[in-house]
């Protein structure tokens, strides 16, 4: 397995993660999914201008990925990220089927697609799940494209359970998402 180094972003890494979503971001689209409609979306919500109000948002935390490699063992380019975000579900249909409170958002989940497979995910994934429990939530939830079975997969493997659907908007669009959560502690 690959060293991974996981941090929390700056407002310095805008740029750089708008880079990364906008390579992963129409990955995780299902294939239906026009160019237009994953450009909008990317230029609307994966901007650089969108990370620096993520990146200074109380609310959010953004965890960043890099791969330790090289001699010197420094951390290189953003191998993948997730964004936290706090708060009670606006969407009825998620805060329906997630009943354990507090509870936080497992917004965006990614990795650079030259990292699958190297651990990159598990690392980023455990980190995300530590600053969960360490802000004191009692459960953690996710929308996941229902086409997306590699990332359902994953997220089955690391201890979420679909428990639910909700609708998610790209383009003019509504796609169907499932709602997976996880129970992080007793209430």
């Amino acid at each position: 397995m690959t060293a991974v180094h996981v941090r929390s972003g700056t407002v310095d890494d805008a740029d750089d993660l708008a880079g990364l979503a906008a390579l992963t971001f129409p990955l995780a689209c299902p294939p239906h999914t026009t160019e237009a409609a994953t450009s909008a979306f990317i230029r609307d919500v994966l901007s650089p201008v969108r990370f620096r109000e993520y990146l200074t948002d109380p609310a959010r935390s953004l965890l960043l990925a890099q791969v330790v490699d090289g001699p010197d063992r420094a951390p290189a380019a953003l191998a993948g990220y997730a964004m936290l975000v706090e708060g009670e579900p606006v969407d009825p249909d998620v805060r329906a089927v997630v009943t354990a409170r507090p509870t936080i958002e497992l917004s965006k989940f990614y990795v650079h697609p030259a990292h699958h497979g190297q651990g990159v995910a598990n690392a980023l994934m455990q980190v995300a799940l530590d600053v969960a429990r360490s802000g004191g939530h009692v459960s953690i939830w996710l929308g996941v494209n229902n086409e997306n079975a590699r990332a359902q997969r994953f997220y089955l493997r690391n201890g979420f359970a679909v428990v639910g659907t909700k609708h998610f908007r790209v383009g003019d669009r509504l796609e169907d998402d499932f709602v997976l959560a996880q129970v992080l502690r007793a209430a």
